[in-house]
This record gives structure tokens, C-alpha cells and sequence, in this order.
């Protein structure tokens, strides 16, 4: 059995992680990371029940066979040294990392890691179709749009941001240059770039378009998460197959699922 840590575990991805872990028959729930909801119990704050296992705001005492992470980024950062230290495997789902955080993480990790801006099996699959279709439109207009909840703290996506960066990737390999903008105003006429986009509103768990604008026609590519429980399913798909992993490195969804 596989003893599983959560950090944010009062948090919206995080009482569904704790979910997912009590009803995997693979998984034990062992310990719950939050500066919320403080000596509660994770399953029942989780609505699941009593686990016996008490949210605590100190990940000091991480033990574990695997460390979830769906925080924030400075907390994230934090937790992935101490998971380090403490020879603990990882998942980390948090997104918003600036270039110095990256470079940071990269630069400590020691032990094996899958880190993924988006856990959704689905949305690796978009990512592939990303893939197949940018050689093909390469002269075509390309612009993203994501669209999340209205608690969403870092814009534009890091699902938006990898599908830029990966369609900005493919261009450059034809010899064509293409750099990512994130804001027009005022005259702005269109370049040769990339525009990615984020709108943010209600309750939406997470939508994603890519367009390829081309004379006469139009691609949209789109990529909608009905729920938070496409995410939930592919961190526990990755914590299983991190758990086999012994080789220290940052792995992504693309190595879990074989690509």
C-alpha cells in the first residue's frame, strides 16, 4: 500500500484528493498539510467521514511514501524542499511558477518528481493534438484562450502557457518565429505572435482554446474540464506511478501515461 501526504488539503483540489485517496484501496491517507482547517480531521473535512488523520500546518513532520501538492507557489516551493530533505516522492499539480521558482526547483529536486501544469488525461491528450495539428498551420494566425473560476490567482493558465510555449517550440523547429503576448491595448495591430488570454468568472472549472485562424476558415481546438475530478483522477494515476519510479528527476504526465 502506498502512503500518500496531501498539502492544501482544505483547499477545493484538495478535499477531493483526500477523497480519492481513502476510496483508492492502493492508497492510504497518512497525513494533511493545510494553514487551513488546522486540527480537523482531513476526512471530514473532505466529506468522507473520520480518517483519523489531522490537517496539520507543519511540513516538517512529512512522512510519507508520496507528497500531493496542489497549492500556491511560494508554499509549493517550500514543500518540494522539504520532500527533497525528507526522501519523499512527489506530484505536484501547482501552477504559477515564475522563471527563478522553475530554475529553483530544478536545481533541488533529488528525489523522483512528476510535475504537470495540468493533470487532466484529457488535457495531455490536447496537448498531443497541439502536436499533430501547429506543423500543418504554421502560417496561420494562432491565439489561446483559457477561461477559469473567478478564484483563480495566476493568469494566463499554465495549461495555456505550455501549449503556447509548446506551439512557439514546433514553429521554431520550421524556422519560424513566433513570440507570446498577453495583453492588447490601445493600437495593436496583430504580428507574428502567439496571444494567450485569460478570462476569469463564476464557477467554470477550466476551458481551454486554441484557434488557428487561416483565409476562409477557422480551427478551434478545445480542451473543457467539467469538473475537478479530471485533475483528481490523473494525480492519483501519477502518485501510483511515481511510487514505482526510483531514478531522482522531474517527470511529466507524458512519462505516467506512456507517451
Amino acid at each position: 500500500m502506498i502512503s500518500i501526504a496531501i498539502a492544501g488539503s482544505a483547499g477545493r483540489m484538495g478535499k477531493l484528493l483526500v477523497a480519492n485517496t481513502v476510496s483508492d484501496p492502493e492508497l492510504k491517507l497518512v497525513q494533511a498539510f493545510d494553514v487551513q482547517r488546522v486540527g480537523e480531521d482531513a476526512g471530514e473535512v473532505a466529506g468522507v467521514g473520520k480518517t483519523g488523520v489531522i490537517i496539520s500546518d507543519n511540513i516538517d513532520e512529512l512522512n510519507a511514501d508520496v507528497l500531493i501538492d496542489f497549492t500556491v507557489a511560494d508554499s509549493s516551493i517550500k514543500n518540494i524542499k522539504k520532500a527533497c530533505e525528507k526522501g519523499v516522492k512527489l506530484v505536484v499539480g501547482t501552477t504559477g511558477f515564475d522563471e527563478e521558482q522553475w530554475h529553483e526547483i530544478e536545481s533541488v529536486i533529488s528525489v523522483p518528481a512528476v510535475i504537470s501544469p495540468n493533470f487532466s488525461i484529457g488535457v495531455n491528450i490536447f496537448w498531443k493534438i497541439l502536436e499533430f495539428a501547429t506543423p500543418y498551420l504554421s502560417s496561420y494566425d494562432i491565439e489561446i484562450v483559457e477561461i477559469h473560476h473567478r478564484f483563480k490567482k495566476d493568469s494566463p493558465s499554465g495549461t495555456a502557457l505550455k501549449a503556447g510555449r509548446l506551439i512557439k517550440d514546433i514553429l521554431e523547429k520550421k524556422g519560424i518565429k513566433r513570440e507570446l503576448k498577453f495583453e492588447r491595448s490601445g493600437l495593436s495591430p496583430r504580428g507574428e505572435e502567439i496571444g494567450i488570454f485569460g478570462i476569469r468568472g463564476g464557477d467554470v472549472v477550466g476551458e481551454h482554446t486554441v484557434f488557428y485562424f487561416g483565409n476562409g476558415e477557422r480551427i478551434e481546438i478545445t480542451h473543457r474540464a467539467l469538473s475537478r475530478q479530471a485533475f483528481a483522477s490523473g494525480a492519483i494515476q501519477a502518485a501510483k506511478w511515481i511510487s514505482r519510479v526510483e531514478k531522482p528527476g522531474i517527470y511529466t504526465m507524458d512519462d505516467v501515461l506512456g507517451f
